[in-house]
């Protein structure tokens, strides 16, 4: 069974980006991001309606964290140390060695090459040190932007379900990718 463990948190590098430990100074950013209708109309989750909110979201990554359940990295730009992003692995699946990856990104850092630096690097991370077997992500069918960027980085479609979640008074469909290691 798989058995993470994500103490020391790992801080991960590329060449533009650090990937660090989300404190609670990040919330701000984080709840302008997260109260917009915009950037979370892919994310099937309700919007920020105070700090509050992403304080609390805060304090679950930082459970899911220390029970080893879940890991997500705030992005920042190495020449700056504010939060522009999140990305990582939720829904570990230990006896199944698979997770969830999952990422958002400030609307004025798209388009850089930021999210395919920062997907990159944790699949590294989750098929190398977390020794995971399969990564998958579920996806709106609208979410071209999402969608192009797991097919650049060999997700394959898995699956297409129609009508499998019901959030904010409608039924949607879900595409789940999928990428296996290649041990």
């Amino acid at each position: 069974m798989l058995n993470p463990n994500f103490d020391p948190f790992p801080i991960l590098t590329t060449e533009r980006l650090i990937l660090r430990r989300f404190t609670f100074a990040d919330a701000p950013r984080l709840f302008e991001l997260r109260k917009d209708p915009v950037i979370m109309q892919y994310i099937g989750r309700p919007l920020a309606k105070t700090l509050d909110d992403a304080i609390d979201l805060i304090k679950v990554i930082n459970d899911l964290l220390s029970g080893n359940n879940g890991i997500t990295w705030c992005i920042t730009l190495k020449n700056e140390q504010e939060f522009i992003g999140s990305i990582g692995f939720w829904r570990i699946e230990k006896e199944n060695y698979r997770a969830e990856i999952g990422y958002l990104l400030n609307p004025a850092y798209q388009g850089m090459g930021i999210m395919q630096e920062a997907v990159e690097t944790i699949i590294n991370y989750g098929f190398g040190p977390m020794n995971l077997h399969s990564i998958q992500a579920n996806v709106s069918p609208g979410n071209a932007a999402s969608i192009k960027l797991l097919q650049k980085n060999n997700f394959t479609q898995e699956a297409y379900f129609k009508e499998n979640c019901f959030y904010n008074g409608a039924f949607r469909d879900t595409i789940v990718y999928t990428l296996l290691t290649k041990n």
